[in-house]
């Protein structure tokens, strides 16, 4: 019975996460009374440079003084599908417990390939660094997550400062980074999509997270299925936490059971949580960020 039913939600979360029409049924069952949001921000000149904002309802209840640390949430989808509205549960999840939540569009292939999704990124950070405060947001609490492709994205942006410095930014801005089923070395690659947003045969140098550990990191929060079958978690997440502990750089690392690689997000929905404790785990390490008197409470319970 438990085999089946977690086959069955595998399934779900294959089809929703690659866009298919059940997320609409997930995104009905979100709470609309922990958030408010404004939807379709322009962050640059293309038309899937827009993004949406998450705020906490409940201000009185949850804000620090200095204000809501921020996390700017990118989605997967292999650089090539993906939709910000989708993604509602996310904001959701992440505004119910205090934080401001950004979840940007960005270019998708075949319009661009690598790096332009990577430039379109931190354009997104650093409208959120810059507008985060409008909203009540800490610019000095700032933090860029992601899931699967999305996890890559902000992998990037927080180890190799190449892509925030045409921003004026390094990333010595981020309090800290998560990554969630992230791809962090997996070139060259045997999949035909993934080769064509990288170029191949000609990777290019330095295309990989794991290339760019330093001392100088954010610290990381890393969390994968313990059976992933999309994304090798012993080759990418495993390998990147062993590097970065290697660097001196605070990494908090969870395999979680019973979720897949699409799961592992699904589990941050209000109806799914029973999956994984994916959402405490991560709104633990941000909070464990804020000293102890700027930490606040959620918003709203769950």
């Amino acid at each position: 019975m438990i085999r089946a039913l977690f086959a069955g939600l595998s399934g779900l979360f294959a089809a929703l996460l690659g866009g298919c029409s059940a997320v609409d049924v997930l995104n009905a069952l979100v709470r609309s009374d922990t958030y408010s949001s404004q939807t379709a921000i322009a962050y640059g000149p293309s038309t899937r440079e827009r993004l949406d904002v998450y705020v906490p309802r409940d201000r009185d209840a949850s804000k620090p003084p200095a204000g809501y640390p921020i996390v700017v949430f990118f989605y997967g989808g292999s650089w090539s599908r993906g939709e910000r509205a989708d993604y509602r549960f996310v904001g959701e999840a992440l505004a119910s417990r205090g934080f401001i939540v950004v979840v940007p569009d960005y270019r998708l292939y075949p319009e661009v390939a690598y790096p332009a999704f990577l430039e379109d990124s931190a354009r997104a950070v650093a409208w959120a660094h810059r507008e985060g405060p409008r909203y009540g947001g800490d610019a000095s609490r700032l933090y860029v997550m992601g899931h699967s492709a999305g996890a890559y994205n902000a992998a990037m942006l927080a180890l190799d400062a190449r892509w925030l410095r045409p921003a004026g930014l390094t990333p010595a801005v981020l309090e800290g980074w998560i990554g969630l089923a992230g791809p962090y070395d997996f070139l060259p690659s045997e999949l035909p999509d993934v080769q064509s947003v990288f170029h191949h045969p000609d990777y290019p140098a330095g295309a990989q997270p794991v290339e760019h550990v330093t001392r100088n990191a954010p610290r990381t929060f890393l969390g994968a299925a313990r059976t992933d079958n999309v994304v090798n978690p012993t080759r990418s997440t495993q390998q990147l936490a062993d590097r970065l502990a290697t660097a001196s750089v605070p990494v908090e690392l969870v395999f979680y059971e019973h979720v897949n690689h699409y799961m592992l997000a699904g589990a941050l929905a209000r109806p799914l949580r029973f999956l994984a404790p994916v959402l405490d785990d991560v709104t633990s390490f941000i909070r464990d960020g804020l000293p102890a008197d700027r930490r606040g409470r959620p918003s709203a319970p769950g």
